[in-house]
């Protein structure tokens, strides 16, 4: 494996001497696998990190481990905060936090929550859903003139069915709360809406939404007290929807370089205002939008962390910078001095193996590192004898591959010969 962080270039910022030193919590600081990278970045700044999450220390990754002052496990924190806050407390003692930080989907509401019942600035309870709760989500922003996708929320079957006959065919069904495309449904006619009721029994709130038919496109920042100081353009191949539903595709994430063309322009536009009228201050966001045939673009979702599936690899690559320490400085002093340069387009192939159990085999490695050479950034594999992944549960599936370029049709290129020539088996 050709490690991401080995690989990016490190520009990382010099933690400030003008200020007090800072003390964060972070919550899940080993998970997802992106997250040890952030507890880095907070750490190289100058911050005391303490850890917090639901699983015991020793579970954590190495690197986590090394940048945590301390580490709390709390079993109830994600399925009980009201329990677990005040251990949390009695933990703290008389140590201040400074921050709170959480960059993984399912606990950013907690996190809210332990910042109003330790005073610690922040986004808000009532902030965090509406980043969370895509209802609520959509109705703010289209009382702000944003294009959003008509929408139900349903709680029953019988709901989701009256929705689906408001809202129109073809149409979405999607947990109110969820991430990624997760538990998503695309439904043509009341047969399939039947068909994704019955798989959506363990989710309590869906949204039944239009479905909207484009390309689909990501708009991610890392703001700092309220000023978009780093953004960026992501590009799905296929999008998500399609990708989670057939098993032979290698999704591809793509990180668009040429910010400014008028192919993302709006989108862009969009994104900028999606942001002012949330109100947004500190943090990572990432947001999903569409451009339809006719070029009207549509708001998908927001959420109040970075994107996944190694996607800040990409902008680091995209840039030869160090994001993690990029947003620990906005986190830390509502700052952000690294200098931004566009330099490559950049791709992130995820691979599926063939069949089920343990890998056997894989093929077209060698060629692939023949052909694409120092376009290569990383890749991670499921070593052989490693049992396959869930695909439908994960999204890096069976392992990745990490490639950038100058060129836009020469990026796409290569990423699609990752795809059809590399091969994982599983027997």
């Amino acid at each position: 494996m050709i490690s991401p962080l080995a690989q990016a270039t490190s520009h990382t910022v010099a933690a400030m001497t003008n200020v007090a030193p800072r003390t964060v919590l972070m919550i899940t600081p080993g998970y997802p696998g992106e997250m040890p990278l952030f507890t880095r970045g907070l750490s190289v700044q100058g911050a005391t990190v303490l850890g917090v999450s639901n699983g015991p220390e020793h579970e954590l990754p190495e690197l986590a481990r090394r940048h945590l002052s301390g580490y709390l496990q709390l079993p109830e924190l994600f399925t009980n905060p009201a329990a677990a806050i005040p251990q949390l407390q009695r933990w703290l003692g008389t140590r201040t936090l400074d921050r709170v930080c959480c960059l993984w989907e399912p606990g950013v509401e907690v996190a809210a929550l332990i910042r109003e019942a330790l005073g610690v600035p922040g986004q808000s309870y009532e902030q965090a859903l509406r980043f969370r709760d895509k209802d609520l989500m959509k109705q703010a922003l289209a009382a702000g003139g944003v294009r959003v996708p008509h929408h139900v929320v349903a709680r029953t079957a019988t709901e989701v069915r009256e929705a689906a006959e408001q809202v129109g065919y073809p149409l979405i069904i999607k947990p109110i709360a969820g991430a990624g495309s997760q538990d998503t449904f695309r439904c043509d006619d009341a047969h399939e809406v039947d068909k994704a009721i019955a798989q959506l029994g363990h989710i309590a709130v869906v949204d039944v939404e239009e479905f909207i038919d484009g390309e689909e496109f990501t708009y991610d920042t890392i703001c700092a007290r309220g000023r978009i100081e780093y953004f960026h353009i992501g590009y799905y191949r296929p999008r998500p929807l399609i990708a989670r539903t057939n098993e032979w595709i290698s999704p591809q994430t793509l990180s668009y370089r040429l910010v400014d063309d008028p192919w993302v322009a709006e989108g862009r536009a969009m994104g900028e205002q999606v942001i002012k009228v949330l109100g947004y201050d500190t943090g990572f966001t990432h947001m999903e939008w569409y451009r339809k045939a006719d070029g009207e673009v549509v708001f998908g979702e927001i959420a109040a962390r970075p994107p996944g599936a190694r996607t800040v690899d990409l902008m680091n690559f995209a840039s030869d910078v160090d994001l993690f320490a990029g947003w620990a400085e906005a986190e830390l002093f509502g700052t952000f001095s690294l200098h931004i340069e566009r330099k490559y387009h950049a791709a992130c192939i995820t691979k599926r193996a063939h069949g089920q159990g343990r890998i056997q085999r894989i093929e077209g490695l060698d060629r692939i590192k023949a052909r694409l050479g120092d376009a290569i950034c990383a890749i991670d594999l499921l070593p052989l004898g490693s049992p396959r992944r869930d695909w439908k549960s994960t999204l890096l599936s069976d392992g990745y591959v990490t490639l950038r370029h100058p060129d836009w049709d020469t990026t796409k290129a290569m990423a699609d010969f990752v795809g059809t020539d590399l091969h994982l088996y599983a027997v």
